[in-house]
């Protein structure tokens, strides 16, 4: 809460007459006032002129809370006549609404402003006046605390204009977590220089300045929604129902009522039944939970979030890595002043008693497939549509599921798809999409993401699985950080991928020929800016030295040094402006890493080990998955000098920009070849300047230390990195060339690269089970495939020229002799295709 000067508070007996003041005494120990901006002083203009505050809606107690508010900013007071006393009211606040009441009459709302119209006829009797009105939003109960009572969220702020008790009962209970809005003032002089007729002046003042009042109060409580009943019906009275409910009636030759009857049953089990009192309660709850099992939640970049969110349609679109995640940003968006979003969630969580709770909170159900039923998919494709057209912000997880190795997923377009569709067909608001950044210290799924990547199936989520996970109260789980990465507006998007979007629509549910390949490329450009909005925290960086050895141990002196060097790395050659890193020292990284108990430390009197054991060296492999675009171009650096001693400057960059593309669709890297050549010779410059390598007097020819040095340890570090990636690529390759053309199907290949990874990884000891994985495989095959350095046959098998073999041969560059032998040698034995452990 901001603080008043000396010079404001001694004068505060000045700011109002002695009964606004004796009130405002009064009322002053039910509140507590947080502004925004903290700084409330800046939203006025240069210069001299008068002040007068404009409320949304008139009330004793809002023009008393104002009061409050400027004299701890330090503003102009309201309750005293503005200067030059232009109004014939002696206070200097207007309001846009106010109810007037007698004792025997009934209420009577008003939704013009006598005194704006004052306002303007000034300004166009003096020409040289100029009035700056200041619009003020206030939100009293916004916010939870761990005070709050739960009869309090009964009476938080809503859109309800409530009556002088109501409002009186609210700032009793929710006084002490109130917010007062201050956006930046307005020149009335600038809204006359159109030069209309006095009256349409006044209506198009107070329409704009509604306008802006409803997209702030929509941003901060969330849009003003109508019954679910009434928003089912608006679904099935859509066009794309009816067609769809007529069509059903008439393929299964049932009567078009029963047919009504099942879409009606899909848009119930699909539509959020949101509530703020609901919202409310679950935030109080969450207070304590967040407390019990996390040591902070850390926040970043989100004031660009606030600046855009009033007056667009906000998609969120977080990466997602536990359940955790709909929990986390809804709470943080609602204690920050930004209502939390409706969140498309999977059918599997509708339990009872829980799936309840979600739906109020703005859940709303999704099946994990329906393209067999074409009746369920106009339906949720129509209810999705309806909360655009109502101003609903909206959550979703491109990835689909959670992420169980740390990486961001394969993109599953469904919903992107929907939304695009959604905006083309009624675009009443600007739609932007915020990517979101979720990083975790320790995972509360921890114990069954190992079972599952050990092989065992999924476990399906139950009410008896939910209280078996209350066990997690009983832990810490470290920090948690969220980062808003840059966000991403669709109406841009289109222009650049689709020029003709505008023309070219579609009509009716018919896409048009460039909506694919403009879906496709919004996915991949989400998901690459939540990887630029990463945070690197301590289990990160011990994640990404530790599993680069062989044994997952590293003498001490030689892990402080790798995190120095990954630390230096990351900000000599920032990958984003938005990536943050834990500005803790090496030293301070291992103590926090023993502290929670993800490495132990080994007494040696040689000097001391630390080392990863067991399953925490599998989960710490998730950790290092979460960081690891930021280090892949100093991973090729490094890995092009692990069996070489010289290579020119330019191989290093020309071999890059060839693998790059598989690199970038591996791990949704933000740059084109040539960037990504420019990145190169930024880490090259780097790894000079760090001695991990050196060059000749021209500049051209690199050149490694000798292989037992500290040098070349530390660049063999950075390396390893990556290094499992180049793996798969080669076992790909080397599969493809050893049965020749014409041979494997892409289903065929992908099972082999998947059988031979598992069993190198068994020979090798891999402790990350990704390294098998089988949907990397399947990206790196069609990788290939797009970039026609494989192709298809008529028969559907994969086809191949030469070339193929001679970057097989590039190989030798970045994988060790004895590794190649290996991969050779069980590409060329006999693979079973039955049990894949065999």
């Amino acid at each position: 809460m901001a603080v008043a000067p000396a010079s404001v508070v001694a004068a505060d007996a000045t700011r109002a007459t002695w009964p606004f003041r004796l009130m405002a005494r009064l009322l002053r120990p039910w509140l507590r006032i947080r502004t925004d901006p903290a700084d409330a002083g800046t939203v006025l203009r240069a210069g001299e002129a008068p002040v007068c505050y404009l409320l949304e809606r008139y009330g004793l107690s809002n023009a008393l809370i104002l009061e409050e508010a400027t004299r701890e900013a330090g503003l102009p007071p309201p309750l005293k006549p503005m200067r030059g006393n232009w109004l014939s009211s002696a206070r200097a606040v207007l309001a846009l609404e106010h109810r007037e009441t007698g004792l025997f009459a009934e209420p009577k709302r008003y939704r013009h402003s006598k005194g704006l119209a004052e306002l303007l006829a000034a300004l166009r009797d003096n020409a040289e006046l100029d009035i700056q009105v200041v619009p003020v939003s206030i939100f009293v109960g916004r916010a939870p605390s761990r005070s709050s009572g739960w009869f309090r969220v009964l009476f938080s702020e809503n859109w309800v204009m409530v009556g002088r008790f109501r409002r009186l009962l609210a700032i009793l209970l929710n006084g002490r977590d109130t917010i007062v809005h201050f956006s930046p003032a307005m020149s009335l002089r600038e809204v006359t220089a159109e030069g209309l007729d006095p009256e349409r002046t006044v209506r198009k003042a107070s329409r704009v300045m509604r306008a802006h009042f409803r997209r702030l109060r929509t941003a901060v409580i969330g849009p003003d929604l109508s019954h679910r009943r009434t928003v089912i019906d608006a679904v099935l009275n859509g066009e794309g129902v009816r067609q769809a409910v007529a069509t059903v009636a008439s393929k299964e030759g049932i009567s078009v009522e029963q047919a009504t009857s099942r879409a009606r049953s899909y848009a119930w089990e699909i539509a959020a039944d949101y509530s703020h009192p609901v919202v409310r309660s679950i935030s109080f709850l969450l207070t304590g939970f967040w407390n019990k099992i996390y040591d902070g939640v850390q926040v970043h970049h989100l004031d660009t979030l606030k600046k855009i969110a009033p007056g667009h349609e906000v998609v969120y679109v977080p990466c997602h890595r536990s359940h955790i995640d709909y929990l986390l940003l809804s709470y943080t968006l609602y204690v920050n002043g930004i209502v939390p979003p409706h969140i498309a969630a999977g059918v599997n969580l509708n339990l009872p008693v829980v799936g309840s709770i979600l739906r109020r909170g703005g859940a709303f159900f999704l099946r994990r497939s329906f393209r067999a039923n074409a009746l369920y998919s106009t339906v949720f494709t129509e209810y999705v549509a309806q909360l655009f057209a109502r101003g609903v912000s909206v959550e979703y997880f491109v990835e689909g599921g959670r992420s169980r190795t740390g990486r961001l997923l394969e993109p599953r377009a469904g919903m992107l798809a929907m939304t695009v569709r959604s905006f083309l067909r009624q675009s009443r608001r600007p739609v932007v999409f915020q990517p979101v950044y979720i990083g975790y210290e320790k995972l509360v799924e921890g114990s069954s993401y190992i079972s599952e990547l050990s092989g065992k199936p999924k476990e399906k989520e139950s009410i008896l699985g939910l209280a078996r996970t209350l066990g997690v109260l009983r832990k810490k789980y470290g920090k948690v950080a969220l980062s808003f990465g840059e966000p991403i507006h669709l109406g841009e998007h289109l222009d650049a991928t689709a020029p003709g979007w505008r023309e070219d629509s579609g009509e009716g549910d018919e896409r048009p020929p460039w909506f694919a390949g403009s879906v496709a490329d919004l996915a991949d450009r989400i998901l690459a800016n939540v990887n630029r909005a990463a945070d690197v925290n301590p289990v990160n960086l011990l994640a990404v030295a530790l599993l680069a050895t062989p044994r997952h141990a590293m003498g001490e002196a030689d892990l402080l040094s790798s995190i120095r060097v990954a630390k230096v790395l990351l900000e000599r050659v920032p990958y984003s402006d938005r990536v943050t890193i834990t500005p803790l020292s090496a030293e301070e990284i291992v103590a926090y890493g023993e502290r929670v108990n993800w490495i132990t430390r080994v007494k040696h009197p040689l000097g001391d080990v630390l080392m990863a054991e067991g399953d925490q060296a599998v989960l710490l492999s998730y950790f290092r998955n979460n960081v690891l675009h930021l280090f892949a171009t100093a991973a090729w650096v490094a890995g092009c000098f692990l069996n070489n001693r010289r290579l020119r400057r330019g191989t290093v960059e020309r071999l890059g920009e060839f693998v790059y593309p598989f690199l970038r669709n591996e791990l949704f890297l933000p740059w084109s070849p040539d960037a990504f050549g420019a990145e190169i010779q930024k880490t090259i410059d780097v790894f000079l300047e760090l001695g991990l390598l050196k060059t000749d007097t021209d500049g051209r020819m690199l050149r490694r230390r000798v292989g037992q040095t500290d040098e070349a340890f530390r660049l063999r570090i950075i390396a390893n990195v990556l290094t499992q990636a180049f793996e798969r690529y080669y076992i790909a390759i080397a599969l493809l060339v050893k049965n020749g053309p014409r041979t494997l199907s892409t289903a065929e290949l992908e099972s082999l690269c998947h059988l031979t990874a598992q069993r190198l990884a068994l020979l090798y000891e891999r402790n990350a089970p990704e390294f098998f994985d089988r949907n990397l495989f399947r990206g790196f095959i069609n990788t290939l495939k797009e970039h026609r350095v494989v192709w298809l046959d008529d028969a559907g098998k994969l086809d191949y020229a030469e070339g193929l073999v001679g970057i097989g041969k590039d190989a030798r560059l970045i994988l060790s002799r004895e590794l190649r032998h290996s991969i050779l040698k069980l590409t060329a034995a006999p693979v079973a295709t039955g049990n894949p452990g065999g």
